[in-house]
């Protein structure tokens, strides 16, 4: 739930997605569900000329199972709050994970 949590966070912020076939895309994320699922708005293809079908696409949903990398701008990464909802996580009861 962290990542989600955090992802969360992140709407209407740009970011680039990676996907596991080697598309990268760049867009304005709208939503996140908890299987980590994202759509995307104002898209861009980062490598144009091999994926120039994509070029008429302005918004997408991407699977969350098909995602390799998502690249977020610095400025919106705070990592103390990363590190310290990552140790609260971790000391609560297996249980109470699940």
């Amino acid at each position: 739930m962290l990542f989600y949590s955090f992802f969360k966070t992140l709407v209407g912020q740009p970011v680039t997605v990676e996907l596991k076939n080697d598309l990268a895309i760049t867009g304005v994320l709208v939503s996140v569900d908890q299987f980590l699922n994202i759509k995307l708005d104002n898209i861009k293809v980062v490598d144009e000329e091999r994926y120039p079908h994509m070029l008429a696409v302005k918004n997408c949903f991407i699977r969350g199972s098909v995602v390799r990398y998502v690249q977020l701008p610095a400025p919106s990464v705070d990592t103390a709050l990363l590190q310290d909802a990552a140790r609260r996580e971790r000391q609560q009861p297996a249980a109470a994970r699940r």
